[in-house]
């Protein structure tokens, strides 16, 4: 505890903190995280959020394409 103490520098109080407010983030904490833990392997092929993001939608959208061309397949076959 003590390196730690050596550490810090002595003109930093808590006054200088300006005063706590409680509640403060309970807002935005209410609405929900979407934390995810990912794979090594895939946090490596994605090293952004926006690169997952792409990825998922872009997978999102084959799905949709997909699901409407197996719908009009179905369709199709029945008639």
């Amino acid at each position: 505890m003590s390196k730690i103490k050596d550490e810090m520098r002595a003109e930093y109080t808590r006054k200088d903190l300006g005063k706590g407010v409680r509640g403060k983030y309970f807002e935005r904490y209410s609405k929900g995280t979407n934390l995810v833990l990912l794979n090594d392997k895939v946090a490596k092929a994605f090293p952004t959020s926006e690169a997952v993001n792409q990825a998922l939608l872009g997978l999102l959208n084959l799905t949709e394409q997909t699901t409407r061309i197996t719908v009009q397949a179905k369709r199709t076959a029945r008639k």
